[in-house]
């Protein structure tokens, strides 16, 4: 037989900013608001009923969230689906493998993640808001959501999957990461939020502060949030549920991994991105859709957020003076790099 072709993949990340929602948020909705919709429509559809019903339960549980969503929706004021899917509420199920892990150094404190997925799909933008009055930046999930980010605060928050299949009656976890930066301001704050709104699947949440404060939240739609004080999460809770996932995604032995990491104290940044950029946690197995498509480092005391692929190539943003770029990022079965120079943007260039 011949050999199978090799994986191959150029992929464009882009850095934006905006201060209001405008040309960018136009942008996000003609790139990927196309996909979004399908998927949605195809695993569900929408009515008037669900439609009232994800609009009651937004103002019910996340208040603060209303305006910021009607206004985002009145981008396309034809397409009465774009606002309830920006709600969130019981959305289709909604799968990520991913590693998170929050420690310290000489630099302060430090949020890192692998985000695993098939690359193709992820959304690839670094956006820096101030939708409502705070500055938040992270990595665009769902159009409005975030997967990863940090705001003005020092705040810094990041998601895996849980490793559940049960679903129930809640939002959507990228939903929540946004509204989480949006309006907490330290690690004890954000923990009150998440308990507070249910989530319709199992999410593990990673966060830190600019005080260096960590833990971990195990969220379920069935069970009450549960705070781990462990500063790293993988892709189960209080044991492995659903053994293929646990098998495919290595989440145990990611976990122990970490576990013996920390156990002989806290890692620098150098120690925790090599060990993030080898297996158990880098994964090249992108034509199976659970490679790792980015990783990224937030430092809440230096308000900067970095991107990096697999051959440590990387590319720094600031909260306080970002700088709109996009960069070329190619996969392959040997993993994952930039492909060339970052190419800078002015505010009004569009990336669609």
């Amino acid at each position: 037989m011949p050999p199978r072709p090799g994986y191959s993949l150029e992929r464009r990340f882009a850095g934006r900013t905006e201060e209001r929602p405008g040309v960018v948020w136009q942008d996000l909705l003609g790139a990927h608001w196309p996909g979004w919709r399908d998927w949605y429509l195809a695993r569900g559809g929408t009515t008037a009923e669900t439609s009232r019903e994800a609009q009651r339960a937004l103002r019910r549980h996340m208040p603060e969230m209303t305006r910021l969503v009607d206004t985002l929706s009145e981008a396309l004021p034809d397409d009465p689906v774009l606002g309830e899917f920006l709600t969130f509420w019981c959305p289709p199920r909604y799968l990520v493998s991913c590693t998170q892990a929050a420690t310290t150094d000489l630099s302060g404190p430090l949020l890192m993640r692998n985000y695993d997925l098939d690359p193709a799909l992820s959304e690839a933008t670094m956006l820096r808001s101030n939708w409502r009055g705070k500055v938040v930046m992270g990595m665009v999930e769902g159009l409005s959501g975030l997967s990863d980010g940090m705001n003005e605060d020092g705040l810094a928050v990041s998601l895996s999957f849980g490793g559940r299949v049960v679903t129930g009656r809640g939002f959507g976890i990228p939903l929540l990461i946004r509204y989480v930066l949006e309006t907490c301001t330290d690690v004890q704050d954000g923990l009150e939020a998440l308990r507070a709104v249910p989530c319709h699947m199992s999410y593990n949440v990673t966060l830190t502060d600019r005080q260096g404060q960590a833990a971990t939240v195990f969220l379920s739609p069935d069970r009450p949030a549960m705070v781990q004080f462990t500063p790293w999460a993988t892709n189960h809770q209080l044991g492995v549920e659903w053994p293929r996932h646990g098998r495919i995604s290595a989440t145990l032995e990611r976990a122990q991994a970490l576990s013996r990491m920390f156990a002989q104290g806290y890692p620098d940044e150098a120690t925790l991105q090599a060990s993030f950029l080898t297996p158990p946690f880098f994964s090249a197995n992108y034509r199976a859709g659970y490679g790792t498509v980015f990783s990224v480092a937030y430092r809440p005391a230096l308000g900067t957020a970095r991107l990096f692929w697999g051959d440590g190539s990387s590319h720094l943003w600031q909260i306080d003076s970002f700088a709109p770029a996009t960069l070329a990022v190619g996969y392959s079965d040997f993993g994952s790099r930039m492909t060339a120079a970052p190419t800078l943007l002015t505010d009004l260039q569009r990336t669609a």
